[in-house]
């Protein structure tokens, strides 16, 4: 009974600061749409792309690459001016029988763009000289080779269309990380600001335990942390346009748990802060490691002591979960671990809050 009065009074004075309520369930949003829109507008890149002395069914083969813009110049100097200036993205020079291909490189992306359509050019030109010389052979032996009809491809995607970006791809890790940070700052902010106000002193002071105290803040925010999960599963699934090819349902246990991990995680390192600056302090140290090893960075390719390091990361097993439910379409039988270490992540932390508030009990 006491934990749920508790909970009502954090609950009213919640739904009358219409600020943390804005930040709680309207930011989010913004930020996802942002994103989306930031990353499915860069997805196309348009390169152009200077030759000197390259032979023209090697600069046609390019500039038939989609988004590639060839220009010729008839001498070096004239391309390596433009280069410096930024018009160009790469120069592509031919002399004494070997390719020189200068690159910017001030945009990997476009680097990248360019080395694959020289690469393509090249081998398209080598085949149409080929194709040409078969050809020239065959009228002058008057022999016929039979050829094989070009197969056709089909393309069959497991997760998403051919109008899947990158944004599709982090969208799952990026959906859990703002439950998470946002619960965290939120919930931290909150039990600071009844510390430093005398309020958590008084209620400490009555004959109310340490465990209903706890128990009452994570009633109160835990089920604004679950009708935040439902609005931003929703925003993302049918507002954004993000496939998912698992279970909804696993989708929104996930984050319920992620939020309430991040609940207990915020009003745990509240309890280490004096003031609400300091506790914006723990975001580079608790927050931003989350993002680092939550997935979008594959734990493949770093060291082995960061793959240690990860183990201890909640948002790694959250990211985990998402992305294997989202885009691989498994069930419980692929995420009971990452549930499981999540559900770890929770009561380690609830046991830490209820005795961090034992330092502030008077009587």
């Amino acid at each position: 009974m006491r934990i749920w009065s508790i909970a009502r009074r954090i609950l009213k004075e919640l739904f009358r600061d219409k600020r943390t309520l804005a930040l709680l369930f309207v930011a989010p949003l913004l930020i996802l749409t942002l994103m989306k829109v930031v990353f499915d507008s860069g997805q196309t890149v348009s390169v152009n792309v200077g030759t000197v002395a390259v032979s023209q069914p090697v600069t046609q083969n390019i500039d038939a690459t989609a988004h590639v813009h060839v220009v010729h110049y008839a001498t070096r100097a004239k391309a390596d001016k433009q280069l410096a200036n930024g018009q160009l993205d790469a120069i592509i020079e031919y002399a004494n029988h070997k390719y020189t291909v200068t690159y910017a490189n001030v945009d990997a992306s476009k680097t990248a763009v360019v080395r694959g359509a020289f690469s393509a050019a090249q081998i398209k030109t080598r085949m149409e000289q080929l194709t040409m010389t078969v050809t020239r052979l065959q009228q002058q032996t008057g022999m016929s080779v039979a050829t094989q009809p070009v197969p056709q491809v089909m393309s069959v995607y497991r997760y998403g269309d051919q109008h899947t970006t990158y944004f599709d791809k982090i969208m799952p890790i990026l959906m859990g990380f703002f439950v998470f940070f946002f619960v965290f700052l939120i919930s931290g902010m909150s039990l600071l600001r009844e510390r430093t106000t005398g309020t958590l002193e008084r209620l400490l002071a009555t004959p109310v335990k340490r465990v209903e105290v706890v128990f009452g803040y994570m009633v109160s925010y835990g089920l604004l942390a679950i009708i935040q999960t439902l609005v931003i599963v929703s925003y993302t699934i049918w507002g954004l346009g993000v496939t998912v090819n698992g279970s909804i349902f696993w989708v929104v246990i996930t984050n319920i748990l992620l939020a309430t991990l991040a609940l207990a995680f915020g009003l745990f390192m509240s309890t280490f802060a004096k003031s609400e600056f300091q506790m914006v302090q723990f975001i580079p140290l608790i927050v931003v490691p989350q993002i680092f090893f939550s997935g979008l960075i594959s734990l493949d390719s770093m060291a082995k002591w960061a793959e240690i390091v990860a183990g201890i990361i909640p948002m790694k097993y959250a990211g985990d979960s998402l992305t294997k439910v989202i885009m691989t379409n498994s069930g419980w039988t692929a995420i009971w671990p990452d549930l499981g270490a999540l559900l770890i992540f929770i009561i380690v932390l609830t046991i830490g809050n209820i005795v961090g508030l034992k330092r502030y009990r008077k009587v």
